[in-house]
C-alpha cells in the first residue's frame, strides 16, 4: 500500500523542525564536510531521461554535507543531514546540475537487532530550472547474524516527479537486502546486495520491473604513516518494461553493469584525497539507452566532527 505523499512531506517537515529547535540536548554531535572535485566523462548523460550525448566532457564539482546526530534515549538515535551539491560542465552547460538532499533516520536499538525509519527528499535544477523531486521513506531492520556476518533488509517507497516529462513521474515499491562479512573488522570487508523494485509510472510505456544485485570489496591498509581505503564495486540492474514502447514497438528491455574502483587517502587530520574510476555499460533493444560510458575523477574534501 502505498504511503500518502502528506504523510511523508510532513514527516519531513517535523524532522527539519526538531534540528531547528533552539535546544541543544546532552549527546548531540555535529559534522560537516565540504568538498572539490573534477571528472572526466566519456558520454555525457542524463539518466532519468534516457538522453545521452555521445560526446564527452569535464565537469567541476563543489559540495558541502551537514550533519546532526542526537541521542533521544538510551536506545534511539536521530541522525538528519543535508547534503548541496553543483556539477558545472566545459561545454554542456545546460546540463549543470544543483541537488539538495534532505534526510533523517530515526532508530532503535532492541538488542539483537537495530530497526528504524529513514527519510530522504531530494531537489535537482538543470541549468537552474526545475528538474527533479524526489521522496523516499524506508523502515529497515538490522543485525548481526553471527561474529563476522551482518545483514539488513528494508521496504522502500518511493516517489519522483520530473518537470520535463511528466510521463515519467512515479511511484515505486521495492524490497532490499544486504549482507556483510567482516573479513578484519572495518579494515576489510564484502558486502552483497539484492534489490527487486515495481515501479509504476504515468504512461504505461514506463512502467518497469526491475532486479539488482550489487558486490562490494572494502579494503583499508596502512601506507606512508596514515590509512589507505579501497573500494571496489560491481552493480547489475535488470529492468523489464511492460508497456510498448511506440519507437521499437515492443516492450524494453535492459541491462546494466556499472564497475567502480574508489581510493581515499588522507592528507591530513581533516582533509581527505578521493581518486575514482567507473564504467558502465548499458544494453538495452531501445536505442537511446544503449550505450557506454567511462568517468574519471578527483575530490579533495575537509571534515569536521
Amino acid at each position: 500500500m502505498a504511503w500518502p505523499i502528506k504523510t511523508v512531506r510532513f514527516s519531513c517537515a517535523l524532522i527539519a523542525w526538531v534540528a531547528a529547535a533552539p535546544v541543544i540536548a546532552a549527546g548531540t554531535e555535529f559534522s560537516a564536510e565540504f568538498g572539490l572535485g573534477a571528472e572526466y566523462d566519456s558520454n555525457v548523460s542524463v539518466d532519468e531521461l534516457d538522453a545521452t550525448s555521445n560526446e564527452s566532457d569535464y565537469a567541476y564539482i563543489a559540495d558541502a554535507d551537514l550533519g546532526l546526530d542526537q541521542q533521544l534515549g538510551e536506545k534511539v538515535d536521530l541522525s538528519l543531514n543535508y547534503n548541496v551539491s553543483q556539477t558545472n560542465y566545459d561545454r554542456f552547460e545546460r546540463l549543470d546540475r544543483t541537488t539538495h538532499l534532505v534526510g533523517a533516520d530515526l532508530g532503535a536499538d532492541l538488542g539483537a537487532v537495530n530497526t528504524g525509519m529513514a527519510l530522504y527528499y531530494i531537489n535537482a535544477q538543470l541549468d537552474g530550472n526545475d528538474f527533479l523531486e524526489y521522496y523516499r521513506g524506508s523502515p529497515y531492520v538490522s543485525g548481526f547474524l553471527a561474529k563476522k556476518w551482518f545483514a539488513r533488509g528494508a521496504y522502500v517507497y518511493s516517489e519522483k516527479t520530473i518537470a520535463q516529462n511528466p510521463d515519467r513521474d512515479a511511484e515505486s515499491h521495492a524490497g532490499e537486502f544486504d549482507l556483510y562479512f567482516f573479513r578484519r573488522g572495518l579494515r576489510s570487508y564484502f558486502n552483497a546486495g539484492y534489490k527487486f523494485k515495481d515501479e509504476d509510472a504515468t504512461a504505461e510505456r514506463y512502467d518497469y520491473k526491475a532486479h539488482n544485485v550489487k558486490l562490494r570489496y572494502i579494503h583499508r591498509f596502512d601506507l606512508w604513516g596514515d590509512v589507505l581505503k579501497m573500494e571496489f564495486s560491481w552493480r547489475y540492474e535488470d529492468r523489464d518494461y511492460s508497456g510498448i514502447t511506440p519507437s521499437i514497438d515492443q516492450e524494453r528491455a535492459d541491462q546494466r553493469h556499472r564497475w567502480k574502483i574508489d581510493m581515499e587517502y588522507p592528507l591530513s587530520e581533516r582533509t581527505l584525497l578521493q581518486i575514482y574510476g567507473g564504467y558502465s555499460d548499458y544494453d538495452s533493444n531501445f536505442p537511446r539507452a544503449a550505450y557506454d560510458q567511462h568517468v574519471v575523477g578527483t575530490r579533495l574534501s575537509w571534515r569536521w566532527e
